[in-house]
């Protein structure tokens, strides 16, 4: 049975597009459900094949957008490929108040963001074993053209170099192996916990003391 988390801290995932960061948050939420929830993310861009509106993404108009970053509803947002990309304060509240732990699918841009905003989170970069397997892995997809394939390369070596500045992230996982992968990311998660419940054993400890 899997402990009841007090570090309720977001979890924000990060990484380069292709390199499965998607993949490994789903089995976190899928193996953990009653733990862990997504903060469904509003983007400008069209739905994706076996994409659902509501439940991958909020799928609203430019104009709807940029309103609400005029009325500061974003915790970040940001633009790629054409397209925009924001996380809703009030969604990663109510989820918070509720007693989940959120975990967010971010880019690098929105990583920056929210680092300078007034949220606490816990930051995991996901990386690819090389850029040649990456490559390979955003053509494998099949929906992407050229153009669009040399943009998001190009995004991934700004990405991986963002990764190497000293306490960008907490963790960094070579997703090689998805279950290996997983694995890390899970006793991240968990440990970050269990190091809360000695935290507070050894505060009751003192007060009982005292």
């Amino acid at each position: 049975m899997a402990p009841v988390p007090n570090d309720l801290r977001p979890v924000v995932i990060s990484g380069p597009s292709g390199v499965g960061k998607g993949t490994l948050y789903k089995l976190l939420l899928e193996r953990h459900p009653s733990i862990f929830a997504t903060s469904v993310s509003h983007t400008t861009r069209d739905p994706r094949p076996g994409e659902t509106r509501d439940v991958d993404y909020y799928y609203i108009t430019m104009a709807e957008f940029e309103k609400m970053i005029e009325e500061k509803a974003f915790v970040e947002n940001a633009k790629f490929g054409g397209n925009r990309y924001g996380t809703s304060k009030r969604t990663i509240g109510e989820l918070t108040a509720s007693g989940k732990v959120v975990v967010l699918d971010i880019e690098m841009e929105g990583v920056k963001q929210i680092k300078n905003s007034h949220i606490e989170a816990r930051y995991v970069f996901i990386a690819p074993p090389s850029m040649p397997v990456l490559e390979k892995r955003l053509r494998g997809r099949g929906t992407e053209k050229e153009e669009s394939i040399q943009k998001r390369l190009a995004q991934a070596r700004l990405e991986l170099e963002y990764s190497e500045t000293p306490g960008a992230h907490d963790l960094i996982i070579v997703n090689d192996d998805l279950e290996t992968a997983y694995t890390e990311l899970e006793q991240f998660v968990f440990k970050k916990t269990q190091e809360q419940d000695a935290k507070d054993e050894g505060a009751a400890s003192v007060s009982v003391e005292d």
